[in-house]
């Protein structure tokens, strides 16, 4: 891993992103580049659309010259706040700014071929008005992203025991390649799971010690759960009841756990286990 992006929108969830993402740079040696993209919906709501119609068009340009130049300022506030953040937490990090006009949907993907991993907060700048909802623009960058995307949780916690949900399916493969080359994490407690729906624990028990035989012949010594039932609720309540910091799991897979990510259960899970999930593509 040799570069990160991360992205910001200067909320308290951005804060969290950072020290997240100074931990992981510190542990793989990875640069960071800080992306703060100003969206341009804030200047085509019909509320201000409106008022070219009742200023005139030159008062109107008058006001949305304004309002850009506003942004403008926030952007390079949000930025020297990261700035500052960075040389306190990961000060031998090398740290870059880029600041982006636009939607960060269509805009991360110019960096995509040059990173290896996406870091961004479940939440955004509306969080304390929307406090049970995961932020849309979350759910459409890990839709849309090519590369591993760390999802970071409300309140940063130091990383000691890891949950890797693996089911076999080939994103999870990715996810077990990653586990069982990268010596960053090895030091961390792992925990392996599978989640068998009944009358199944035959074949699942085969693909866990699959999994187990891969990372303990790369020299990580995972601890093996076979659970039965239904997997958001088993994977949630092991994350609390093992004191999990950090759910690694695959975006698609070929069993249940399928539904996870990128679906109706893959919100569910991220606000229930409310750790910081690394996925995979």
């Amino acid at each position: 891993m040799k570069k990160i992006l991360v992205c910001t929108d200067g909320s308290a969830y951005s804060f969290v992103c950072y020290d997240y993402a100074a931990w992981l740079a510190g542990r793989t040696g990875a640069s960071l580049e800080i992306l703060y993209v100003s969206d341009l919906r804030q200047f085509e709501v019909p509320m201000v659309a409106d008022l070219s119609g009742s200023l005139g068009v030159q008062p109107y340009q008058a006001v949305l010259g304004r309002l850009q130049e506003f942004e403008e300022e926030r952007a390079k506030a949000i930025l020297e706040q990261a700035r500052a953040h960075f040389a306190s937490r990961a000060p031998q990090t090398p740290v870059g700014f880029t600041h982006k006009l636009g939607f960060l949907v269509d805009t991360f993907h110019e960096f995509e071929d040059r990173i290896d991993l996406i870091m961004l907060g479940k939440r955004g700048e509306n969080a304390n008005f929307a406090t049970e909802h995961l932020g849309s623009t979350m759910e459409r960058v890990v839709r849309a992203s090519h590369k591993p995307c760390l999802v970071t949780s409300r309140a940063f916690k130091p990383v000691q025991r890891i949950l890797f949900a693996y089911d076999g399916g080939r994103s999870c493969q990715k996810a077990l390649e990653f586990l069982s080359t990268n010596a960053a994490l090895r030091d961390l407690e792992l925990h392996v799971v599978t989640v068998a729906a009944p009358h199944e624990e035959e074949a699942a028990s085969k693909t866990l010690q699959a999994a187990d035989g891969v990372l303990r012949a790369s020299g990580c010594t995972p601890v093996a759960q076979l659970l039965v039932g239904v997997t958001d609720n088993e994977i949630s309540g092991y994350v609390e009841g093992h004191g999990i910091n950090l759910l690694i799991m695959g975006a698609y897979g070929h069993s249940r756990i399928r539904q996870l990510i990128i679906g109706s259960t893959t919100t569910s899970m991220i606000r229930r286990c409310r750790v910081p999930v690394l996925l995979f593509r």
